[in-house]
């Protein structure tokens, strides 16, 4: 009955906005808007920008329609959030809309692909944290909640979504700030748990990299994939210990700049350790590693982007991309990350290829080239854009 209760008191208030004074400077909100969406972050402060978008043929027809669907879902939260969804097209013209914009973030593909990625984001955030729909993997999404606190989560980003926030698009549609709310509500803002990653741990090897002359070295970093544990409370997997002696023992041979760790707060969900940050301080304590040769990628949940965001952070380091690098693994992954298999999944997941491996030189180590390919930002992941 209490359950019951609660659901009645939420429908019976859905549309009762608390007031507001005027928009707010929403730190996190900000911080998670420029990750995920660049493009439509970057139109959100310019006003001028949205009043084009607005006014771009067909889209004045296109938010009509949407808040519309919205107005007649009336106090059903779950139908509000479906109306938020972009179907096939809106979503033309709103790219077709952002596209003709000079100055958006875009990528190497260009603003249209980009505008592409951030709209199939929201999207897969609604389906994900609002409609109920199922991540590919557990280690992903909101988690297994109660449909109470679902119900809570969904009045409470409609209202975050309803107040005003500086700098945002929500004259131009709410979609955006409310994918965000979602993910605020569900203690899912793992995209800037991190940032920025120029500091911090990685503050001395960044400042080592500016300085450095790339030729000095055969190959300008050390990609150490994660394995990550499966045991709650467990910080490094046996498997990831393992890498670490592996890279330890390569890197003694001094022709490698720098070891690039790679692993995020993944496994198991809900974790608190960082694998990127167990396999840094391992690598220091355990085996004498100077701090400014170690660079950390806190992020990656998979080894699709474990190699992404490897050469992310290679190209945010100043390393020309050109350069070799060895992946150092064990031989299992080793030969995954070298299959057929793995270039599929590259190719459904990311859309591309984040690099190649150029050959092997032992079973645990690969040669790979980083590519330009891996800078798109794509919010479909939105745990790790």
């Amino acid at each position: 009955m209490r359950t019951l209760a609660f659901a009645a008191a939420l429908a019976a208030t859905a549309l009762a906005t608390p007031a507001s004074s005027g928009a707010v400077d929403d730190g996190v909100m900000t911080a998670l808007s420029a990750r995920l969406f660049p493009m439509f972050d970057a139109a959100g402060q310019d006003p001028a920008a949205l009043d084009r978008i607005a006014r771009a043929p067909g889209m004045a027809e296109v938010l009509r329609a949407r808040s519309n669907r919205r107005t007649a879902c009336g106090q059903d939260l779950p139908c509000r959030a479906q109306a938020l969804l972009w179907n096939d097209s809106e979503a033309e013209t709103l790219r077709r809309a952002v596209a003709a914009l000079p100055g958006l973030p875009s990528a190497d593909d260009g603003t249209a692909a980009q505008a592409d990625r951030e709209i199939a984001g929201i999207n897969q955030i609604l389906r994900f944290y609002a409609l109920g729909v199922s991540p590919s993997n557990p280690i992903d999404g909101p988690g297994t909640i109660s449909p109470r606190d679902h119900q809570a989560r969904l009045q409470a980003a409609e209202w975050i979504a309803g107040t005003p926030r500086a700098g945002s698009a929500q004259p131009l549609d709410p979609s955006i700030d409310y994918a965000l709310a979602l993910l605020d509500v569900s203690d899912r803002t793992d995209a800037i748990g991190h940032e920025p990653l120029s500091g911090g741990a990685n503050a001395a090897a960044m400042a080592r990299a500016k300085t450095l002359d790339w030729k000095r070295y055969r190959y300008s970093a050390m990609i150490v994939t994660g394995v990550g544990p499966e045991i709650e409370g467990e910080p490094l997997s046996p498997f990831g210990k393992y890498h670490l002696r592996l890279a330890a023992q390569r890197f003694a041979q001094g022709d490698i700049a720098f070891i690039l760790v790679t692993g995020g707060r993944a496994h198991p969900r809900a974790t608190p350790f960082t694998e990127a940050d167990e396999m840094r301080k391992a690598l220091i304590e355990r085996y004498g590693i100077p701090a400014d040769a170690i660079v950390s990628e806190p992020y990656a949940r998979h080894t699709t982007t474990n190699l992404r965001n490897a050469s992310r952070l290679l190209a945010r380091m100043g390393v020309p991309m050109e350069r070799e690098t060895v992946i150092v693994c064990n031989p299992m992954q080793s030969a995954y990350i070298e299959s057929a298999k793995f270039t599929e999944r590259n190719a459904a997941e990311l859309g591309y290829q984040p690099g190649r491996v150029v050959r092997r030189i032992s079973p645990t180590e690969l040669v790979f080239v980083a590519a330009r390919a891996s800078e798109r930002i794509d919010p479909r992941d939105p745990l790790d854009p």
